[in-house]
């Protein structure tokens, strides 16, 4: 299977083309430095491509870290993914940032994956070994009610200090590559995503239920 895996939900994006008639499966990877991916992605893409004498419709599928993170980073990884599928004729997989951050870790049990959402907020997912019990928008404060048991991680320096009760395991954050093995499971099950509903995955809340909040009552 060739797959082409597009991470630009963090603070640095990457691609990288795999085939899992090879051992290791990775052939090719381009990074893209900073917050540089609207303009370097899809040339990144093209020219990693070019570089494997591969073409779009030769693909397996098309893999996309779909957030949550960077709110500008999230829609033009995802935008790329769509369009590159449908361009192709290719089947699109969505991983979770998430899924992904917890990935990293072999847990044994629950792994608490903490991503810093702004606004003193966190991204939370909860799962066990590739399965997700829980993934949501939270505060400091239920972020520590929620991650009791198994192992927290994180990937960004700010959150471990802004949680230091909880004794987060730091590790670096995931790539493109790294999303391989969650693809390769939705692949192999033929749980594709539909490009045409597909949505990026903020977590966040939305305006209705922020200003639905009951004001302070003064008296």
């Amino acid at each position: 299977m060739r797959i082409l895996l597009i991470h630009t939900a963090g603070d640095e994006g990457s691609v990288t083309l795999a085939d899992t008639a090879f051992a290791p499966a990775i052939v090719a990877t381009e990074v893209l430095p900073g917050r540089t991916s609207s303009e370097r992605l899809v040339p990144a893409v093209r020219r990693l491509l070019e570089a494997c004498a591969w073409t779009l419709n030769e693909l397996t599928a098309v893999a996309v870290v779909s957030g949550p993170g960077s709110f500008t980073g999230v829609r033009v990884g995802l935008s790329a993914a769509k369009g590159l599928s449908e361009a192709g004729g290719v089947p699109l997989v969505a991983v979770s940032r998430l899924a992904l951050l917890a990935a990293s870790v072999d847990g044994g049990g629950p792994v608490h994956a903490v991503l810093d959402a702004g606004r003193g907020e966190f991204y939370y997912g909860e799962y066990l070994g590739t399965r997700r019990l829980q993934e949501a928008l939270l505060s400091g404060k239920d972020v520590t009610l929620a991650a009791t048991g198994g192992i927290v991680v994180v990937c960004e320096p700010k959150v471990a200090e802004a949680l230091p009760g909880l004794a987060p395991r730091m590790v670096c954050e995931p790539s493109a590559a790294d999303a391989l093995p969650l693809a390769l499971l939705r692949i192999e099950a033929g749980d594709f995503d539909d490009a045409a509903t597909l949505d990026a995955n903020y977590l966040r809340r939305t305006d209705v239920e922020i200003f639905a909040r009951p004001a302070a009552r003064v008296d």
